[in-house]
């Protein structure tokens, strides 16, 4: 069990590696890329900056807080879309046949399929991400912390994206509610969590688990609490293992387009 765990992370990480690297024969326009993302994440923390100048927070948030909410927004994002960039993308996979060329492999088809590629944009976002942290006020606890809800951020974004990706197995144009449903998510992930009520909030923590991905993690930043970390560790592994069963659950009943294709 414990080796084929191991060659399926080694397997992953050579197809992200390759992936990369195939980004990067056209250097100018990988730079190009990652440096706009973060020149088009920092326009935006600007707008904020201007606001703070007109009152002290918003929504129970600082500006230094603000800082971090859009870091870790930014780097959640990021993460999620150069190690799984494919997961925004498994409907159209999905409904078009395309996961032919990864049923073939004797690899963990889900995995294969969202690993297959990266967005280099998405190195601009996590180097953003870092950027304001540094600017918010780093300490040694901050800085593990924060890559800590990266990573399970990046997942819960990824993990989101595969159960609604997987209701192409059931649903005709099932890739209209994943496009709203992941875009709800990233939008909601950059604003002060204070300045939502009622039914609002209670879908960021059930529907929408942006208040896992992003919100509760920067209390835990702000001020540490134990409790709260091993909520969002459990919450992550509970959504990565209903994103599994979803899909496995809806390969049953994928149709082959008889693609003549392979990923290598």
């Amino acid at each position: 069990m414990l080796m084929e765990v191991k060659n399926q992370i080694k397997v992953t990480m050579l197809s992200i590696k390759y992936a990369t690297m195939r980004e990067m024969l056209n250097k100018a326009s990988f730079l190009t890329n990652v440096l706009f993302m973060i020149l088009n994440d920092a326009s935006f923390i600007l707008q904020w900056i201007i606001l703070y100048s007109l009152r002290d927070n918003v929504g129970g948030y600082t500006l230094n807080q603000v800082m971090i909410l859009w870091g870790l927004a930014a780097s959640t994002y990021g993460f999620s879309h150069f190690f799984f960039a494919k997961a925004t993308s498994l409907s159209d996979i999905i409904t078009n046949g395309k996961l032919d060329a990864y049923l073939i492999q004797p690899k963990n088809v889900l995995i294969s399929a969202i690993t297959s590629d990266v967005s280099p944009e998405a190195i601009g976002d996590m180097v953003y991400g870092i950027i304001m942290l540094f600017v918010s006020g780093i300490t040694i606890s901050k800085f593990f912390l924060f890559i800590l809800f990266t990573i399970t951020g990046g997942i819960i974004i990824t993990s989101l994206a595969v159960i609604l990706g997987s209701l192409s197995f059931w649903i005709s144009r099932a890739d209209m509610i994943a496009d709203t449903g992941n875009g709800l998510m990233i939008n909601f992930s950059t604003h002060p969590d204070g300045i939502f009520k009622g039914i609002t909030r209670i879908l960021f923590f059930t529907i929408i688990p942006v208040g896992f991905a992003n919100y509760m993690p920067i209390w835990i930043i702000t001020k540490f609490d134990f409790g709260l970390t091993i909520g969002v560790l459990s919450v992550t592994f509970l959504i990565t293992f209903i994103a599994f069963f979803m899909f496995y659950r809806g390969l049953k009943r994928y149709c082959s387009s008889n693609l003549m294709i392979a990923k290598i």
